[in-house]
């Protein structure tokens, strides 16, 4: 089949590959994207998956935590601007929807839209939202909502970049000071951060773990060098670099971002502040959102559009 183009350009963008290195794969893997990126992942000459990261969409991610701490809530709403995403009256509508976010029922954000809206129970939360879009004047959409409980401790929450991004962070502790707490800011401050995919290793999937060792394989295969390497050598190496990944997306093993030496994990510096106040300190999970995290926008030429105007 004809490969476009745009194909090329858009696998390009997903991994940082070359342009004939993207032609090749994708004309191998017949226009298939999905399998065009491994087959640049296999070879060894895609740099980053981007596709995933590319934030396309404005708005604002709020987090809400209740009285107790032991309730919290985390809401995406996207506007077309960020000049509306710093707008007051949009800013006063976000929080209105953590707030209702905070206590709903809804099991997902279509039940969400559409229950009653607390501050006008004869709109439902999608008829609010558009009479929202009416005012702001410019679209607007509540992309997402995540609770989170934790009974035996609390829940901290921190929001970068005045609500880029939104993190909340659950902690099971029987002790509960200013220096638990500030620990668990520091925890979220560093899923912020460095976006890991996991709280911990427990958690990624031996299928996960299989594909990346079949990726692995491949690369040391089509290496001249490292492929005539001896097996057990080659399987060595594989076990190291699959250690060095699970260290950058599990959140206990990655180094902690303000560890004095430059080495301490975030796991061992929660158990040294567990240590130091007495406590058992269990980071049980977290969610990070970060505002139009795979959105991806229509690219506009400004150019383009005048000249197609004053040729209509």
């Amino acid at each position: 089949m004809a490969i476009t183009a745009a194909q090329v350009k858009e696998l390009r963008e997903m991994t940082g590959a070359g342009m004939m290195d993207c032609k090749k794969a994708l004309t191998a893997t017949e226009g298939d994207m999905d399998k065009a990126v491994e087959f640049l992942r296999e070879k060894g000459l895609a740099t980053a998956q981007k596709k995933a990261n590319r934030v396309a969409a404005e708005g604002l991610c709020k987090t809400l935590v209740a009285d107790d701490a032991k309730n919290a809530v985390v809401v995406e709403v996207n506007s077309e601007t960020d000049f509306v995403a710093k707008n007051e009256k949009f800013q006063q509508y976000v929080a209105d929807v953590a707030a209702q976010a905070l206590t709903t029922t809804a099991a997902d954000i279509d039940a969400f839209l559409a229950e009653a809206w607390a501050l006008d129970t004869t709109k439902t939360v999608k008829e609010a939202l558009a009479a929202q879009i009416a005012v702001i004047g410019e679209n607007m959409n509540i992309r997402r909502f995540a609770q989170m409980k934790e009974e035996n401790g609390f829940v901290a929450s921190y929001t970068h970049m005045g609500g880029k991004i939104g993190v909340l962070v659950d902690v099971e502790t029987d002790v509960v000071n200013d220096a638990v707490k500030e620990m668990a800011k520091n925890v979220a401050m560093q899923v912020a951060a460095l976006k890991p995919l996991y709280t911990s290793d427990s958690e990624v999937s031996a299928e996960y773990i299989e594909h990346e060792k079949e990726i692995l394989m491949a690369q040391i295969q089509n290496d001249p060098k490292e492929s005539q390497k001896p097996e057990k050598v080659i399987q060595g190496m594989i076990a190291g670099r699959i250690k060095k990944e699970l260290k950058e997306i599990c959140l206990l093993d990655q180094v902690y971002v303000k560890a004095e030496d430059g080495k301490q994990s975030v796991g061992n510096y929660v158990a040294q502040v567990a240590k130091e106040n007495g406590a058992k300190i269990t980071i049980k999970g977290f969610v990070r959102y970060e505002t139009g995290d795979g959105i991806e926008k229509k690219e506009e030429n400004f150019a383009e559009e005048v000249a197609k105007q004053m040729n209509a």
